[in-house]
């Protein structure tokens, strides 16, 4: 077990982050070694793990969790002995106190663990600002903000408000981060850090390196990683499903049958297929890089390019107008 000194704040940002301003959001079931590979390759500096259920973690018998890092659980001895089984083969643990799904209220984890002030300040490791100065004061060496409440999600989700974000120990931003200039202006209007990105890279693995490239491109990139990096056929098969979204809804055969697709060559052979259509569509069309936007102030490009999934505001959602700077 390591008895080094544990480094605090700014001390730990700089020495063992490296003053990284990219990070690669914990993503359940999509942030796995392959994604987490080909993320580094366009940017990414630090890159989570998909969340690990602490107390499964723990117990001997089971041989699932073995690396990952995303910590999650209602038991702060537990949560304990899982970081510190971990700790020399990481660089850090983060607590997940931000999941606001449904399958995180049942657990009784992410987001809902927020109520519980004595079991977090208990793990040394507005209801916004002040919930921050409590972990931070419990001895956090780095906060990630979510600039949402837990209720909105999904289409729900509204827009991050940045302004709700500040802190004395670094601080990660989180939320609405659609192209790579979001992550200045993000950094500019809260003074934060570094930016973390969770959907926008699913979209757009390359959204850190400022590049939207063609989708084959990361689409292929991604399966020659997997290649090499075993990866369930379910995480290729969602991955492929965001890089390709754009493009899915002018082949829809091939939509249908990429949720069908059960072994590694036939999400290879279906992946070609796509590339091919694509390539004549793109072959027959001018493509100079200068990209207009739309009437909502968003980005129109062609469908075969990765780039963000939009989910313009809902009717009656009280943040639908707030897009300005808090995006």
């Amino acid at each position: 077990m390591s008895q080094h000194r544990k480094l605090q704040g700014y001390e730990f940002y700089q020495t063992v982050l490296k003053n990284a301003k990219y990070f690669l959001a914990p993503m359940v079931d999509q942030s796995e070694y392959a994604w987490r590979i080909l993320s580094r390759r366009y940017g990414a500096q630090v890159c989570y793990t998909p969340m690990i259920h602490a107390r499964m973690f723990c117990d001997e018998k089971n041989q699932q969790y073995r690396t990952d890092v995303w910590s999650t659980g209602e038991n702060d001895q537990t949560l304990l002995k899982a970081a510190l089984k971990i700790q020399d083969h990481c660089d850090a643990v983060d607590l997940n106190l931000g999941c606001p799904q449904h399958i995180a209220k049942r657990g009784h984890y992410g987001a809902f663990l927020q109520d519980e002030w004595d079991l977090i300040y208990k793990l040394k490791v507005e209801k916004t600002i002040k919930y921050a100065k409590m972990i931070e004061s419990a001895g956090a060496q780095l906060l990630t903000v979510h600039g949402r409440i837990r209720d909105q999600k999904g289409h729900n989700s509204a827009l991050a408000d940045w302004e709700q974000i500040t802190l004395n120990i670094p601080v990660i931003a989180n939320g609405n981060i659609l192209y790579f200039e979001d992550i200045e202006r993000c950094i500019n209007i809260t003074g934060v850090d570094g930016v973390m990105s969770a959907e926008g890279n699913l979209y757009n693995p390359a959204i850190f390196s400022g590049s939207n490239l063609p989708t084959w491109q990361l689409a292929n990139e991604y399966l020659d990683i997997c290649r090499t990096v075993p990866t369930k056929i379910g995480y290729i098969r969602a991955h492929l499903f965001k890089i390709y979204r754009p493009a899915l809804p002018f082949h829809v055969d091939l939509r249908e049958q990429l949720a069908k697709v059960a072994t590694f060559e036939e999400i290879c052979a279906l992946s070609n297929e796509l590339q091919s259509r694509l390539m004549k569509t793109a072959a027959s069309h001018v493509y100079d890089n200068a990209i207009e936007n739309d009437v909502n102030g968003y980005k129109k490009f062609p469908h075969w390019i990765c780039q963000p999934y939009i989910r313009l505001p809902t009717l009656g959602n009280p943040n639908s107008e707030k897009k300005n700077g808090k995006s």
